[in-house]
């Protein structure tokens, strides 16, 4: 029992010393849950709205949401309404479909299937990512035209203009949130509904994620208590947290949550109740991402590299760029989940995460 409370002492002394020296993170959030050691820790640090952050304010998850909508997808393949190697073409319509991926002149649109999209191989370009040709980058227009909602159809339509496609689908890796949200629009197609009623029908309702809700299109099955969480952007710091414009981010990451939410999805995937074993394994169709990450079907694969990231590392979850992540550790059946709201923080969100697994493991 004392080897526990010195673990939970440890995380927590790391976690606010972590907030506090960091003068860009006004606001962080964390989660760590483990049966295996008995521990459950819930915290928040800094302020948002003028008000003491609180561990149960919702809080923009960024592209931890791509989990979300990989695992929407992966019901629909397990009810029989979808399979990960149909094309895109019978989803979107005949504007948005024409020149949509160009690779040296030719038209690679019909090769993309709906597994290169979750595992980023479709070599699309990224409106999030890719530095247009003409246009202001995504993250300007978010800040610079904070009334604008932006429809998914409109943000597909502004990527395949401004940007360039990288390689036929298949050939390579480049992550892209406008593939995500083709696959938004195939959700929608496929269930009949918007993508927003489909994480409600499918995920937020079933599993109680009562304070879960796609920022700009929708609202939680229980308003929480708490306003939700500022999240900030650039050198000079914005508060975007009540942009408009944030609707830009659909089916890539715009889920608004709770850490206690966030466990019940993770808890409810690690141990198959959302979707099956064979689904999840199927999900694991690694590519490499990043030095020492692989990525699959909207999760990341911490692995094995020697020296570098050792095996008691091994993880997987997703993160996103806000610092925000959501990984399960295997070893020590570990949930750690959180958010340091700042964008730009995508690595040390992961870093962060990856150094309380350290402080787990010397529990064990």
């Amino acid at each position: 029992m004392h080897a526990i409370e010195n673990t939970q002492e440890s995380i927590e002394e790391f976690f606010r010393n972590t907030v506090q020296k960091d003068r860009k993170i006004h606001n962080a959030y964390l989660l760590v849950h483990s049966d295996k050691l008995g521990i459950h820790l819930n915290m928040a640090e800094g302020s948002t709205n003028n008000i003491p952050a609180n561990e149960n304010q919702p809080y923009y998850i960024a592209s931890v949401g791509k989990l979300f909508t990989s695992v929407l997808v992966g019901i629909l393949v397990e009810q029989g309404k979808l399979s990960y190697d149909y094309t895109i073409i019978p989803y979107l319509e005949k504007d948005l479909l024409q020149d949509l991926h160009v690779v040296k002149g030719k038209d690679c649109t019909n090769q993309i299937r709906i597994r290169h999209l979750l595992n980023h191989t479709s070599g699309i370009h990224d409106y999030f990512g890719d530095k247009p040709r003409y246009a202001k980058a995504m993250l300007e227009q978010i800040v610079g035209e904070p009334y604008r909602f932006w429809r998914p159809q409109e943000v597909i339509q502004w990527s395949k203009e401004n940007l360039n496609s990288h390689f036929p689908p298949g050939k390579g890796f480049h992550y892209s949130d406008t593939g995500y949200h083709i696959l938004g629009l195939i959700i929608e197609k496929t269930t009949s509904m918007p993508f927003h009623a489909a994480l409600k029908q499918y995920i937020f309702q079933p599993l109680e994620m009562n304070h879960s809700y796609l920022a700009q299109h929708s609202e939680p099955l229980v308003q929480s208590d708490y306003p939700v969480a500022d999240i900030y952007i650039g050198a000079t710091r914005i508060n975007v947290s009540q942009h408009r414009s944030l609707s830009i981010d659909y089916a890539g990451g715009g889920i608004v949550s709770t850490s206690d939410d966030l466990l019940k999805f993770m808890k409810a995937l690690v141990k198959h109740v959302i979707i099956s074993e064979s689904t999840l394994e199927k999900m694991k169709d690694w590519a490499r991402f990043v030095f020492g990450i692989d990525y699959g079907y909207g999760i990341m694969n911490i692995k094995t590299i020697p020296l570098f990231m050792p095996k008691k590392l091994n993880s997987w979850g997703n993160a996103g760029s806000t610092g925000s992540f959501l990984f399960y550790h295997p070893k020590m059946d570990a949930y750690l989940i959180g958010s340091l709201n700042y964008q730009g923080y995508h690595a040390k969100g992961i870093r962060m995460m990856l150094k309380i697994v350290n402080i787990l493991l010397k529990c064990d």
